[in-house]
């Protein structure tokens, strides 16, 4: 048994109510599934950790945890969750950095957990900005060792955020997992499986604001390292995102295939948590 909730399971039992939201009201904001609920904090699983409050540039208060790294750090890992519940849950992924010496912040979106504000893509990425931006004011960080990691929608969401970021000369290397390629495209894959909404896959996909897609801009990551963590066996978003991601892309590039991996599943394998370890150390050896 997993000792968190297990993310991605809850957001396959998402899917049906995103298809039915998308069918009924045609709004990307139905990519957000936020939840208020606190189910963990990191000390009850045995890490300390740091209560972080900081403000949005648009004012909106944010709310984070600081996951300091036992002994002297390596590095410190920018953790950007997915569409559903919160950081009490999306800390699974995560939790054994810190032991490893890293440090991990995980900010919640706007809407999310104890953060102010209801969520959208314009918010999300002000919400990036200004983590990063929290990151490199704190003096206990080095600001030349910063690697940012999404999972899911916060893959897509880091993607398009390096590729404009006005801090993109501090971020080492972008990590994805389970990201998706285009918001139309995974609404009308998801709309296609449901026999309702189906007819109606085209047309209400074509509403989807797609301004903030990562494939059209992917390619303006380089030269900051990217690596493409993927599932051959994800039912939430399917390789082929992860495929069309890794071929839009430009050098210095990587892409790591998890084989009869699921969605957001890969470090919950020792091998991935080891491989992780050496793909950090090569980035950050300098």
């Amino acid at each position: 048994m997993c000792a968190f909730p297990c993310s991605n399971i809850s957001e396959m039992r998402l899917l049906f109510p995103l298809v039915l939201a998308i069918s009924l009201s045609a709004c990307t904001n139905v990519f957000f599934q936020p939840q208020q609920i606190q189910y963990l904090t990191p000390d009850q699983i045995g890490l300390a950790y740091e209560d972080v409050y900081f403000n949005s540039s648009d004012g909106v208060r944010l709310h984070g945890w600081l996951l300091p790294a036992q002994g002297k750090a390596k590095g410190t890992i920018l953790f950007l969750h997915g569409n559903a519940e919160n950081i009490t849950t999306h800390i699974a992924s995560v939790y054994w950095l810190p032991a490893q010496h890293y440090n991990v912040f995980l900010p919640d979106y706007r809407g999310y957990g104890r953060s102010e504000g209801s969520p959208s893509l314009e918010g999300a990425q002000e919400d990036i900005n200004s983590a990063m931006s929290h990151l490199l004011q704190r003096s206990d960080i080095d600001h030349e060792r910063i690697v940012m990691l999404g999972q899911s929608l916060g893959g897509a969401l880091a993607i398009y955020n390096t590729a404009h970021s006005p801090y993109r000369s501090k971020i080492k290397a972008l990590i994805t997992e389970s990201a998706f390629s285009d918001y139309r495209s995974i609404a009308r894959e998801k709309l296609d499986s449901f026999w309702l909404s189906w007819p109606l896959q085209w047309p209400l996909s074509l509403t989807i604001d797609n301004d903030y897609s990562p494939l059209p801009v992917v390619n303006k990551i380089s030269p900051i390292p990217l690596l493409i963590i993927h599932g051959d066996k994800d039912k939430v978003v399917p390789l082929a995102h992860g495929q069309a991601l890794y071929a839009a892309a430009a050098q210095p590039k990587e892409m790591w295939v998890v084989e009869g991996g699921g969605h957001i599943a890969a470090f919950r394998r020792k091998e991935y948590q080891i491989k992780l370890l050496a793909y950090l150390q090569d980035i950050l050896k300098n």
